[in-house]
């Protein structure tokens, strides 16, 4: 059996490559469902941000603001989240894991503080103790350094990049800002590795206008 086709993204922008992945989702994604809702898929995608920034012209232009703001709470807020069957957000999974104090974005700084070559500075959202209905779409997270830059790979099973994959990114080059300048380093890559990049059906349509619009 053939390994399934891999891509690669590789842009300076966040808002570049939102456009890029959703125009080769669009183009070239698998009919699939998830959730048992319709959508486009491409597998096993490399998404490399050369230039990460929190704010960003593309996204500003054409991204939904209320999915910006809900990822930001899910970031930022350590209340659970009805949207998702009242699972732990982000900010509790990175900053109070499993509700045991550990404060894992400090770990790593410290970690990396400690030994700048470091290559285990990597933590984890995923719960398996209770995270039992909801898996958490973003899970791993690995910082280097590396030409006196903070790097971060990141892992997802699966990005929807219709409606919250440019949030996602916004949140994590926020959170890889942070740490670099705990750690007094420049901002480095962001990469993201995607099991499942999709768009869904209901979501098509504004896809499509939004990629018509950036190469008018």
């Amino acid at each position: 059996m053939k390994p399934e086709p891999t891509t690669t993204i590789d842009e300076t922008t966040i808002g570049e490559a939102w456009i890029a992945v959703a125009r080769r989702i669009m183009a070239a994604g698998i009919a699939s469902t998830y959730d048992r809702l319709a959508m486009r898929e491409i597998l096993m995608a490399t998404i490399i941000v050369r230039s990460p920034k929190t704010t960003d012209d593309i996204v500003e232009r054409f991204a939904s603001p209320e999915r910006l703001a809900w990822m930001r709470a899910n970031f930022g807020d350590f209340a659970a989240v009805p949207e998702l069957g009242d699972a732990d957000s982000y900010a509790t999974r990175l900053r109070n894991y499993a509700g045991s104090g550990l404060d894992q974005l400090r770990w790593v700084s410290d970690r990396l503080r400690s030994d700048p070559s470091s290559r285990s500075a990597t933590i984890t959202t995923f719960q398996p103790l209770s995270d039992t209905a909801y898996i958490p779409c973003v899970s791993l997270l690995d910082f280097y350094l590396h030409d006196d830059a903070l790097q971060l790979v990141v892992y997802a099973h699966s990005i929807d990049f219709g409606t919250k994959g440019y949030a996602n990114l916004l949140e994590l080059a926020a959170i890889q800002r942070q740490v670099a300048v705990e750690l007094e380093r420049t901002v480095g890559s962001l990469t993201m590795i995607v099991k499942s990049a999709h768009v869904y059906d209901s979501d098509a349509a504004y896809m499509t206008s939004v990629l018509d619009a950036v190469s008018d």
